[in-house]
């Protein structure tokens, strides 16, 4: 076949496809999804990826609230109310929900030095991690961390703790009796084992009564990172890859945070 010749059939097969196929010009949207449905989960891939932060509601625990967290999110910008897109306010204490503490929480030299969650350690936050129940009867206690029999060279460690069990994190008031770790058993983590990422299923890692100097024993050599707030129900113990990101917030002594765990 000659170009002279190929160039006309050509021609017709593309007139003859435009006559047979009906093509819209006009932008139209589908009305067959007009109201879908999100779906919301808290396991993805068949089982293998647990997430293990909470959802932040205005009605979730609020540090020494009795009415929960509050209202944190606005919409200053609205599509109803004309504007091009939505655009949301975000409003809320940095220690709320799941979050990361950094040092500068509460010795005020390293807050002042600029030790913030910009300046935390993502490879101490992601990596192989330990899912452990703790004895429902104690706070974790110096005899509570030896009994657990936590190898050496394990360096993330989460602890299921009776603040799982009570669903304290489902809860709007803010309750003082939760579980958390005591002086000497901060202390004993330090000195004893090779941790470096302490995850609590609570506000705080501390208990109510060793509140400050808890978490003095795991801040002073700014190498432990605490992660608080976790959702630890329905996870098996064992052995996982955790990845937690906190906020890059500059000046910040804590952070929102997503956990996840992969088996």
């Amino acid at each position: 076949m000659t170009k002279t010749m190929f160039l006309p059939l050509l021609l017709l097969h593309l007139s003859t496809a435009a006559a047979s196929t009906s093509v819209s010009t006009e932008c139209t949207v589908s009305t067959m999804d007009d109201y879908p449905v999100p779906v919301r989960r808290e396991v993805y891939g068949d089982g293998r990826i647990f997430d293990i932060s909470h959802r932040y509601t205005m009605d979730m625990p609020s540090w020494e609230r009795k009415d929960g967290l509050g209202r944190f999110l606005w919409l200053p910008a609205s599509m109803k109310n004309g504007s091009l897109a939505n655009n949301s306010l975000m409003k809320l204490p940095t220690h709320s929900g799941t979050h990361v503490d950094a040092p500068g929480h509460m010795i005020d030299r390293y807050f002042d030095a600029g030790f913030d969650v910009d300046t935390l350690d993502l490879e101490v936050l992601n990596g192989p991690a330990l899912l452990v129940d703790v004895p429902r009867d104690s706070n974790i206690t110096a005899k509570v961390m030896e009994s657990l029999k936590i190898p050496k060279g394990v360096r993330r460690v989460l602890f299921r703790t009776l603040n799982t069990d009570r669903r304290l994190m489902f809860k709007s008031e803010y309750d003082s009796s939760y579980v958390g770790f005591t002086t000497e058993g901060a202390r004993w983590l330090v000195k004893n084992t090779d941790i470096k990422l302490v995850g609590v299923d609570f506000l705080s890692v501390a208990c109510e009564d060793h509140m400050v100097s808890a978490h003095l024993e795991f801040f002073e050599s700014r190498e432990i990172i605490l992660v608080e707030g976790l959702k630890l129900d329905d996870v098996p113990t064992g052995i996982y890859n955790v990845h937690c990101l906190p906020l890059r917030l500059l000046g910040a002594e804590g952070s929102p945070i997503r956990c996840i765990l992969i088996k």
